[in-house]
């Protein structure tokens, strides 16, 4: 199918955020990260005119097409398959326990300006062990800037640009892997930035228990708010005792004098365990 073609003759809306996929290698790259079955129902996030739906709707057994604009679910209902339902609604308002009564995979394909509000919305937020809309869930397959890919798949080994608080959600909730690089070429309109393909396979279980979720997302939001500041003057900074925060680093083995960008999920854990039994001290 000629995708580029078909794409010039839909109006483009920006405010949507529209960049159409017209690759038809990284398309059916897509369908096969998704290795769909019959048994398959997949929600697809942005469906735009349907170049990705109908490669879904080949292989599973229902596609959930949601698209906010009303020409390109237009070109969405004269796709010739049963199996594919359109939503005219905005995901970030949709709780995908109320639409579906068995767990699916996401393939998305969204404006970039919404990843990481739609990323927590699928996810859930590190302090909130009860998501309806995560425990539907088993797969994301997300087409993301390419920054944004890298802070995704991000650990305290990469490098420090890239690992902060999504990368810590992210991780935290699923299994991230990036699939491939996507050149802008491959969208039209074409962005002005790459693209790149993730895969999250959501976790049955966190990465790891924690004591006191509120408290250890208060401590992980203190230490990357002012990047450049070492962990020490960040957390003091946020509002926790001085002294806590010089024995808390001191119990963990931490230097003060590192960055919050260095520290594994586990060590950001401990910290914060340290942290609230020595606040609660004072």
């Amino acid at each position: 199918m000629n995708y580029l073609a078909k794409a010039k003759n839909f109006r483009i809306k920006k405010r949507f955020g529209q960049n159409f996929l017209i690759d038809e290698n990284v398309i059916n790259r897509i369908k096969r990260e998704a290795n769909l079955s019959k048994d398959d129902t997949v929600l697809e996030i942005g469906a735009g005119v349907g170049f990705v739906t109908e490669q879904l709707a080949q292989s599973a057994k229902n596609v959930i097409a949601i698209e906010i604009d009303t020409d390109a679910i237009a070109e969405l209902t004269k796709l010739p398959y049963d199996n594919v339902e359109i939503l005219e609604q905005d995901i970030l308002k949709t709780d995908i326990s109320e639409l579906f009564d068995k767990p699916l995979k996401v393939v998305a394909n969204i404006p970039y300006y919404i990843t990481s509000p739609i990323l927590a919305h699928l996810l859930g937020e590190i302090d909130q062990p009860v998501c309806k809309n995560r425990q539907m869930v088993t797969e994301i397959i997300l087409m993301v800037q390419y920054e944004v890919a890298k802070r995704i798949v991000a650990t305290e080994n990469s490098h420090s640009k890239d690992y902060g608080l999504l990368s810590i959600l992210v991780n935290f909730w699923s299994e991230p892997e990036m699939i491939m690089k996507v050149p802008a070429k491959s969208f039209y309109p074409a962005p002005k930035v790459d693209s790149a393909l993730v895969k999250l396979k959501i976790r049955q279980e966190p990465l790891i228990e924690l004591n006191n979720p509120k408290f250890f997302r208060r401590v992980i939001q203190a230490s990357f708010a002012q990047r450049r500041k070492n962990i020490k003057n960040s957390l003091i900074n946020a509002g926790f005792y001085k002294d806590a925060v010089f024995k808390a680093l001191e119990e963990n083995n931490i230097d003060e004098g590192v960055r919050g960008e260095t520290l594994s999920i586990k060590q950001f854990s401990d910290l914060a365990d340290s942290l609230e039994k020595l606040q609660c001290e004072k």
